[in-house]
Order: structure tokens, then sequence, then C-alpha cells
């Protein structure tokens, strides 16, 4: 059974359709990527999934009991107000400390319980907004574009650690990514925005579509083939290491 279903949704604000007839579904335990130009909906999309924005026509249909797990593209906090990040995780709900502990972990972050807000890195802030997401132990954990801002080795960094805490806990995985390296190598499904459900499917499909394509240049299929050539390569290092290690 499906985690969320999305059914014919369109998004208007004000005269202006930002979203036309998309349907969709999650299963459980896939990561699925939302890639599309600037103004396509993306971001309207994730919202209306977690009931921040009402669909004009159409319907999200969550499983039933399904827990979310939300990661925003940014998040202000008062850089005068002195909190803790356990502080932080503990807020609003009283968060449990063995759980804050153990979302840290998750995060790939553990030691940074006792750091302050104000003083952490831009990746080490998106980790703190991702071990508050895991607090909750998520069955669908949400991403919009939760590394932007980010330089390329603290974005490679932070997807790996979602493809980690997917494999640890099993949960599904929607993001926005404009990363398209990062579609390539971390997806299970792509689903490409325009207004509409221009393509969907696993990232070759994806990379191949005329309408993918046009959107964003048929050199994209090149990331693909990079990934896999990378990947190969460092499964191939890893099985050399362990046999030296055994030897």
């Amino acid at each position: 059974m499906s985690l969320v279903d999305v059914e014919n949704l369109s998004i208007r604000y004000g005269a202006n359709t930002v979203l036309s007839n998309v349907s969709l579904s999650i299963d459980a335990g896939e990561i699925v990527t939302i890639v599309g130009p600037n103004g396509s909906g993306k971001t309207s999309l994730l919202r209306a999934i977690i009931g921040a924005v009402k669909p004009s026509k159409g319907r999200v249909t969550l499983g039933r009991d399904v827990r979310l797990g939300y990661v925003p593209q940014k998040l202000h906090i008062d850089p005068t107000l002195p909190m803790s990040v356990a502080r932080f995780l503990a807020l609003p709900h009283g968060v449990a400390p063995a759980q804050i502990e153990a979302a840290l972990k998750q995060a790939g972050v553990p030691e940074l319980a006792m750091a302050q807000m104000s003083r952490l890195s831009g990746g080490q802030f998106q980790r703190v907004l991702l071990a508050r997401a895991l607090t909750g132990d998520p069955q669908l954990l949400i991403l919009d574009e939760a590394t932007q801002g980010l330089d390329q080795p603290g974005s490679a960094a932070f997807y790996q650690q979602i493809e980690k805490v997917r494999r640890d806990t099993g949960c599904a995985v929607l993001m926005i990514s404009h990363e398209l390296h990062v579609v390539m190598s971390a997806s299970d499904r792509v689903v490409c925005l325009n207004g509409h459900v221009c393509c969907e499917g696993t990232p070759e499909v994806v990379a191949s579509a005329p309408e993918y394509r046009a959107l964003f240049g048929s050199g994209t299929m090149g990331a693909l083939a990079l990934y896999r050539h990378d990947h190969d390569h460092a499964h191939d290092a890893s099985n050399h290491t362990k046999k030296k290690a055994a030897e």
C-alpha cells in the first residue's frame, strides 16, 4: 500500500495555476526525486503533501497513521538567541533525550548535541534539521532542496547520509533536488515537473525522455554514466580492501 497518493492535484495562487492534474504515489522504502525548472511547482507539491497548501482540485491521501518528517530549504533562527542543538530538537513537544541522541546519530552528527545553533556551519545546520525530522521516526522523509547553499562535497555527503538513513530505517524519501548528478545517483524514481508531470520513471528512463532533455539538455545523461563509473569503482575498491584485510 502506498504511503502517499496524489490524485489529479491542481494548485492555484490567485489567477496563477502552478500545478495542473498531478498524480503520483510514494511506496514504502523508495527514494523519489522531483526535478524541474524554477517555478515548476516542486515546492508547492511538497507543501500540499504535508498539508501546508490546500489543493484547488484533486486530493492528497496519506496511508493510515503515516508519519512524515520534513526538512525545509532553510530555517531562520535569531543568532542572538542562546539555544543548544539538543534544546532545539526538544522543541516543541519535549522530545526525549534518547530520541535526540538517536536522531543526531542517524543524521551523522552525534557530537553536536551541546553545540550552539548560532555557531553551526551550513552543513551542520542542515544535518540538525535532518535530525529534527528524524526524531519522529518518519516512514516518509520529505526534503525540499535541503542542500541549497552547500558546496559540492557538503551536498554529496548530505545525500550519502540520506541513503544511509533509508538503509538503516527503511523509510521512504521524497526530495526536490536541482543537482542532477544527485538525482541520477540516489533515486529509485524521478518525477520531472513543469506545472504538470512531464515524465517519470527510473533515472535511466527519465534521462532519455524527450521532455526531460528539452528542459535540461542531453548532456545531463552523462551524470548517470559518471555515477555508475564512480559507484562501480568505489565498490571494486571496497571489495579489494575487504579481501586484503581478510588475507
